[in-house]
């Protein structure tokens, strides 16, 4: 199976200058948990919701919601994503994918093709996968054997 089988083809960005608030809103409205960040059309870093609980530092100092949002405004995503981002080929192997989000105990794999984004490959994405398996599985073991002459 190749990455190309699996990933997400509808992939969100959002440019290195853009504002916390905005990734805030786009994640929680589209419920994704990770975003790549281009600048001039180039894959620069990736932005999890993680990245902006750490920037929100609300629960810390227990802003109202109208004081975080404000807080966020100000914030480019520049200067809170991950700039180290992994990557694979929509042509490659799934266990090469998944094997490399093992190891480095990341979320997920940007898919690219040439020089554009073309998919995403998250942890949420293969967990579904191993569901529908053991489903099969599950059902082939329900199956009566069939006798062989």
């Amino acid at each position: 199976m190749l990455v190309r089988d699996l990933m997400v083809t509808e992939v969100v960005t959002l440019d290195a200058s853009d504002t916390l608030d905005l990734a805030d809103d786009i994640m929680r409205l589209g419920r994704i948990r990770h975003m790549p960040i281009v600048s001039d059309r180039k894959l620069v870093g990736i932005l999890s919701q993680r990245d902006l609980f750490r920037a929100a530092i609300s629960s810390v100092l227990q802003f109202r919601s109208s004081t975080e949002r404000e807080w966020l405004a100000k914030v480019k995503i520049r200067e809170v994503m991950t700039a180290a981002v992994f990557s694979v080929q929509p042509t490659a192997p799934l266990r090469e994918a998944v094997e490399m989000m093992l190891n480095k105990k990341i979320g997920c794999v940007v898919v690219i093709a040439g020089d554009r984004i073309v998919g995403l490959l998250s942890e949420g994405d293969c967990l579904r996968y191993l569901a529908r398996l053991l489903d099969v599985a599950e059902t082939k073991a329900e199956l009566p054997e069939l006798e062989s002459d």
